[in-house]
């Protein structure tokens, strides 16, 4: 009985083997074909993708050295150190006081020890700006 079940075992198995040739051969009678062209997938000039190569005669040719990876570099800017604004406020008592920008726009704080002329309130001054511990400071002022 051993050697029935060793013949069944082998019919089976020549079966499945007949079986999944069939399957192999049906499937390359069926392909749509083309091999790896069918697979193939392009880029067009636009960036979308697209079935057919791209068009030889639209290509565009890139400098390599003007693409800009990171953070663009800072262009140097020729900025005059020297500012103008009036005196808004200054209190002789305590040593200090504060400059409107010409234009309104910033305010600063100065302190007596970065006074060169004697100034007072209302008085045009020119002065040049330091960072301090609170923000930008006027020092160098004097009358303009």
């Amino acid at each position: 009985m051993a050697t029935f079940e060793k013949r069944e075992k082998e019919k089976k198995k020549q079966q499945k083997r007949l079986e999944k040739q069939r399957k192999k051969e049906e499937r390359k009678a069926n392909a749509g074909g083309g091999g790896l062209d069918s697979m193939m997938a392009y880029v067009d000039e636009n960036g979308m993708l697209t079935d057919t190569p791209p068009d030889p005669t639209k290509r565009v040719e890139i400098d390599a050295s003007e693409i800009v990876l990171g953070v663009p570099r800072r262009e140097e800017e020729t900025v005059d150190p020297v500012h103008m604004g009036r005196v808004d406020f200054f209190d002789t008592q305590k040593g200090f006081g504060f400059i409107n920008e010409d234009g309104g726009r910033d305010r600063y704080f100065f302190h007596i020890s970065g006074v060169l002329d004697e100034v007072r309130e209302g008085e045009k001054v020119s002065y040049e700006l330091e960072r301090g511990p609170k923000g930008m400071n006027a020092v160098r002022v004097r009358k303009a």
